[in-house]
């Protein structure tokens, strides 16, 4: 049986319930820190949360693709992408350590 997904909306649940907030103030909370990792990763600063992992951008150089449809070589720019490093706590928790 596969894992249920977590939405956003369920984060949200969640979030109202273990902090004994309300949903409208659990969903601000949550736009705000995702807002607030954006708006840093934009200006490519990295938003480290000790015990859970790293935000920052990483440069991905230009390079030839294929289009699949036609096999035509197509250019695809340079571009910055998001990644995510999980800490050492996020990794224990996960492999059910401490």
């Amino acid at each position: 049986m596969a894992a249920k997904n977590v939405t956003k909306g369920s984060l949200i649940d969640a979030v109202a319930s273990d902090a004994g907030i309300s949903k409208k103030a659990a969903g601000d909370a949550l736009n705000s820190v995702i807002n607030t990792i954006t708006k840093n990763l934009k200006k490519g600063t990295k938003v480290a949360i000790p015990g859970f992992g790293t935000f920052q951008t990483r440069k991905r150089k230009a390079r030839t693709g294929r289009n699949p449809r036609t096999g035509e070589s197509i250019k695809i720019a340079a571009a910055k992408v998001p990644a995510f490093t999980a800490g050492k706590g996020l990794k224990d928790a996960v492999n059910g350590r401490k």
